[in-house]
């Protein structure tokens, strides 16, 4: 299966007139993306960036990635693995603690509203969080901390804009030399596909896409693989190792973030109302089977 090229534009994609509206407050009355509020949620979710900083090496996520690129764990459809996610609430997220579905099912039917003709969009909406299902026990169950969260490169600098930074002295990346520059390993404007990434739900669900040959443009995978890469897309750190075919994408990483981030919330979509629509953008752009 080919990956589709987007068409080409003289303008901004029209938006809906009826848009949404993002919210000032998450679902526990509190900031969206607010790490430094008093509460057992927030203590639990600086546990979890400790664990991830210290232990995200890029030694760890190049063996991730050589293991789990076999594909060799399962077979299911997209759909099946959208329900599994029923299993999976993120330790990482102090906006909400809704089962995973609903999170997906709420930013792809807000996307829809505002974005009605771009099919692509709202599918990669629905699976962008599909590689959640690392935690399951029959995909590994691996630990939040290499699962969720915030990604950062590896084999560079750790830049100070990412969330709970002081945390990163206890990683054995930061002893080595190489890797402690501004560009470490690599070249200004490399491209980020040539960049190690911190392993997670991401970089997993982008190459399950990429290797089953769908057929969602180049942007829709950007937009899987580096979706919670908060420090780029909402800091601007790390901008030197783009390319030009990076900051294209990164326009609709930009467009999809404002409802991956804004549009989680207590009310919960009707799954059978929707579920015909998307399973005929699932038709579109996937095979019937994939391999996970």
């Amino acid at each position: 299966m080919a990956i589709t090229e987007l068409p080409e534009r003289k303008n901004e994609v029209v938006k809906s007139s009826d848009a949404f509206v993002a919210p000032d407050i998450n679902s526990f009355g509190k900031s969206f993306r607010d790490y430094n509020a008093e509460s057992e949620r927030q203590k639990s979710v600086e546990e979890f960036y400790r664990l991830n900083h210290i232990n995200q090496t890029f030694d760890y996520v190049k063996k991730r990635r050589e293991e789990y690129k076999k594909l060799d764990r399962v077979q299911m459809s997209i759909w099946e693995c959208c329900e599994l996610l029923n299993e999976v609430v993120d330790e990482s997220d102090p906006d909400l603690d809704e089962p995973q579905i609903q999170h997906l099912l709420q930013t792809a039917e807000a996307i829809r509203k505002d974005y009605p003709n771009e099919d692509w969009l709202h599918l990669t909406a629905l699976i962008h969080d599909l590689g959640k299902v690392l935690l399951l026990p029959k995909f590994g169950e691996l630990p939040q901390w290499a699962v969720v969260g915030d990604t950062h490169p590896l084999g560079c600098a750790f830049d100070e804009s990412i969330v709970h930074h002081k945390y990163f002295k206890d990683n054995p990346d930061s002893k080595n030399p190489a890797y402690n520059t501004k560009n470490g390993i690599y070249t200004e404007g490399c491209g980020l596909e040539n960049v190690m990434i911190s392993w997670g739900h991401d970089d997993y669900m982008y190459m399950v896409a990429k290797e089953n040959g769908t057929t969602l443009p180049e942007a829709g995978l950007f937009v899987i693989r580096y979706h919670s890469f908060y420090p780029l897309h909402k800091e601007g750190a790390y901008k030197h190792l783009m390319n030009k075919q990076d900051e294209e994408n990164m326009k609709w990483l930009h467009i999809f973030n404002k409802y991956d981030l804004y549009s989680k919330s207590k009310v919960q979509v009707d799954v059978d109302k929707v579920k015909p629509y998307y399973l005929s953008l699932i038709n579109k752009y996937f095979p019937a089977k994939l391999k996970w």
